[in-house]
């Protein structure tokens, strides 16, 4: 089992940045690729980053690509998303995920509780 606990999130105005931490703790989190999902209210979830095991390669959404930046500290068993030039459309429940390297929910088996991120305008 991996747990994974979110912190990070808040209100932010719109322009501003917030940077969202992902700590792992049970099996080897280094073994297993991160991401990151969003859920705004009445809507799916949906992908927003990833990052594969070692932190060799990346993966955006396109609404997010050039304003977020998917990192990984494996000494300290982390996943970070920094965000950047935050919009309203950006206002979600962030979740934290661990599995295979991929943009769909069904690559990750583990899962933390999520983060509020508000931006307002």
């Amino acid at each position: 089992q991996v747990q994974l606990v979110e912190s990070g999130g808040g209100l932010v105005q719109a322009g501003g940045s917030l940077r969202l931490s992902c700590a792992a703790s049970g099996r080897a989190f280094r073994n297993f690729a991160g991401g990151w999902f969003r859920q705004a209210p009445g809507k799916e979830r949906e992908f927003v980053a990833a990052i594969s095991w070692g932190g060799v390669s990346t993966y955006y959404a396109d609404s997010v690509k050039g304003r977020f930046t998917i990192s990984r500290d494996n000494a300290k068993n982390t996943v970070y998303l920094q965000m950047n030039s935050l919009k309203p459309e950006d206002t979600a429940v962030y979740y934290c995920a661990a599995g295979s390297y991929g943009n769909t929910t069904y690559k990750y088996a583990y899962w933390g509780q999520g983060t509020q991120v508000t931006v307002s305008s």
